[in-house]
């Protein structure tokens, strides 16, 4: 298939799907480091015009990584539901998004479409729209998980308690554990980025939590984000696992230089469903989603895991969509783009990381997935908490599933700036949203009463706690 489009007396003409959709995507630092932006202005429209008029049936016969070497490729190829597709087959690029923007597209047909479309079609279509296009469709989608809590569901919105500590000091973790939860935070998950990726500190900080929340009745699961194996091990120790996190990305070299592969991802996903730790929730069903994925844009670049099928890079969002179906896989309660957090030799400055959010926000969500967004950024890129007051304002318009609770917003042990507790209260409260609802009935309930009354000698209880 050819793909040009004429500007004038001049046709741009585009080699491969890889390269039409590097080009069409408005531009972001990584894709300059890799050589692959547009020329000019001119360029990168004349591309969008191009890639509007693609079928979304071509989608399903090139790929922009080969299939022979890359199992993230055969896993797209192989498991896409045709049957799904079937209502939009007939569609252009360009149509597919016409009709994602009508009334036709309500929330009901988006979820069944959602098996039939591509990484690369969701990818290929984000690129055609503005951001309040990327807002509107995301919030028709409802993606709704649950383990000990339900996440998702319209007019609700949860936070990822993330107590992180400089030296895992259980204390240290525990004060900012007990912050949060006072500050109505952790309906997501209560989730720690340990200092030492071993099996005993893994232990350690999840039996910690374990008994703070049994002691307290709290309706939330636990995570501990060290490597997956070390997890694993963890859970052979017999540590009180509830989800198993892991980094993924858009290609099987990427994924490689995480340490993982799709079989130690199945093995990890049985492992952690045979524990059936997972309580009843509001609606009375019990909660089976065990799986916590994080992802950003560049990830791959940043491997040096990011080149296609011509040996040319591939976009920096197209394989950031293609991490989405490594993790539609595996029908996670969570899945959050940590958007800024690789620097800005990826995503340079608050415009480009806004973008970039509200692309995978929209590429998550319309794949079938619970989509979160860690709002943050870099020390040293050109951003600042205003710019993530913004984005953290049309993530929650968009319908976000999560967002990150960070005592003060700044990640002392991560060293990079996210959203704090007030933050995620700020976005309730001017959107009218919710906690999960059964998070927010043990908030009004004897057990969020008793913590409160014990938290005003907070050294005794922490020593009852992290003891």
């Amino acid at each position: 298939m050819k793909f040009q489009h004429t500007i004038g007396d001049i046709t741009h003409s585009f080699s491969s799907l890889r390269e039409l959709l590097a080009v069409a995507t408005p531009f972001r630092s990584g894709d300059a480091l890799a050589g692959i932006v547009a020329r000019s202005a001119e360029h990168r429209v004349a591309a969008q015009y191009a890639l509007a008029d693609v079928p979304l049936n071509h989608f399903l016969s090139e790929q922009v990584v080969l299939y022979e070497i890359d199992e993230v490729t055969r896993l797209i190829v192989d498991s896409h539901d045709h049957a799904a597709f079937a209502p939009i087959a007939s569609l252009t690029v360009g149509e597919f998004r016409d009709w994602l923007l009508s009334d036709d597209a309500t929330s009901k047909r988006l979820a069944e479409l959602a098996p039939g479309i591509t990484p690369e079609m969701a990818a290929a279509v984000s690129k055609l729209m503005r951001i309040q296009d990327l807002i509107l469709v995301a919030r028709k989608i409802n993606v709704v998980t649950r383990f000990r809590t339900t996440v998702g569901l319209p007019g609700r919105l949860s936070a990822r308690l993330q107590p992180n500590h400089p030296t895992d000091a259980m204390s240290g973790i525990a004060a900012a554990t007990l912050d949060g939860l006072l500050l109505g935070s952790g309906d997501a998950v209560i989730g720690i980025n340990p200092v030492g990726d071993n099996p005993a500190t893994v232990t350690g900080i999840l039996r910690m939590l374990d008994t703070l929340r049994q002691r307290f009745e709290i309706p939330a699961q636990t995570c501990v984000l060290a490597h997956i194996t070390t997890q694993l091990e963890a859970l052979r120790l017999g540590a009180p696992i509830d989800l198993l996190f892991q980094s993924i990305a858009g290609t099987q070299r990427a994924n490689s230089s995480f340490g993982i592969d799709l079989s130690l991802l199945d093995e990890a996903c049985a492992a952690a469903l045979a524990l059936n730790r997972g309580a009843p929730c509001a609606d009375g069903s019990v909660g089976t989603n065990v799986m916590y994925f994080e992802t950003g844009q560049g990830s791959a670049l940043s491997a040096n895991a990011h080149l296609g099928v011509d040996g040319k890079a591939v976009d920096q969002q197209t394989l950031e969509a293609r991490a989405y179906a490594v993790a539609r896989r595996y029908n996670p309660m969570l899945v959050n783009t940590v958007v800024g957090f690789i620097g800005p030799e990826y995503l340079y400055d608050g415009k480009q990381i806004t973008r970039a959010a509200l692309e995978d926000h929209f590429c998550g969500k319309l794949l079938g997935l619970p989509m979160g967004c860690d709002v943050c950024y870099t020390n040293h890129a050109e951003a600042d908490q205003d710019d993530m007051d913004s984005l953290l304002t049309l993530l929650g318009t968009a319908g976000v599933n999560y967002v990150m609770g960070v005592p003060g917003a700044d990640d002392v042990m991560l060293n990079y700036q996210s959203t704090s507790f007030h933050d995620a209260l700020y976005l309730r409260r001017v959107l009218g949203l919710r906690p999960a609802p059964e998070f927010e009935k043990w908030l009004a309930g004897d057990h969020f009463a008793r913590l409160r009354m014990e938290s005003r000698s907070p050294a005794l209880l922490l020593q009852g706690v992290a003891s």
